[in-house]
């Protein structure tokens, strides 16, 4: 809890030092748990790949690096805003801190709604993953398998999106009430990291599926 530029630490920690830094530290743990989670599905994607490299290559052709490309500028520059909005909070300037981190929550809506219109296309032309594919395989009798994939991490990544737009939506309201100054912005650091984390992951998602 915070009032005016002073920050009361709870009980439990030596010092608001000692409370800020367990509670990055606990992000950090969080952090490592998603990119093994992540990990797990970047090294199967990669030995079926090796196992199926045209089929894995063909099933690609159906994305659109186009609406790939919009969504990585899109989230590059999400980045930007969170970072900048952490340090308005940061300096306490609660007008620029809420705007950045409004425009944050703007592109991570612009990125689903193209993964919308992405997926739209898949499920009309039956590019389902696993038994519900229904669309001509083209002689690729796994490539219900490439679609399995791309569902589960794309759709484990726009969850990730949309849970990431919750927490910002969440600190943007207590920067707007003013709870964040020089002294404590602990929340809205902690919720930009794990942005970051988000956006890293479409990173490495973009090339692995639109252009490899």
């Amino acid at each position: 809890m915070s009032t005016g530029n002073t920050h009361h630490y709870a009980h439990h920690f030596e010092s608001a030092e000692h409370e800020y830094e367990s509670s990055k530290q606990g992000v950090w743990i969080f952090l490592t748990s998603e990119i093994l989670m992540f990990g797990v599905l970047f090294v199967g994607y990669m030995i079926y790949h090796h196992m199926y490299p045209e089929m894995f290559k063909y099933g690609a052709k159906a994305l659109d690096w186009r609406l790939g490309a919009l969504n990585t500028v899109v989230l590059l520059t999400s980045s930007l805003t969170m970072v900048l909005g952490v340090h308005y909070c940061q300096v306490n300037n609660k007008q620029k801190a809420v705007m950045n981190l409004a425009i944050t929550i703007a592109c991570g809506a612009i990125f689903m709604v193209v993964k919308y219109f992405e997926y739209s296309h898949k499920i009309h032309a039956g590019k389902l993953p696993g038994m519900w594919f229904t669309a001509d395989t083209h002689g690729f009798e796994n490539l219900p398998l490439y679609f399995s994939f791309y569902f589960m991490m794309t759709g484990l990544h726009g969850i990730h999106v949309l849970a990431g737009m919750c927490l910002i939506l969440w600190v943007l309201i207590r920067a707007n009430r003013g709870e964040f100054n020089e002294n404590y912005y602990t929340p809205v650091e902690g919720v930009g990291l794990f942005w970051h984390l988000v956006d890293l992951i479409w990173i490495f998602l973009f090339p692995l599926l639109y252009l490899v």
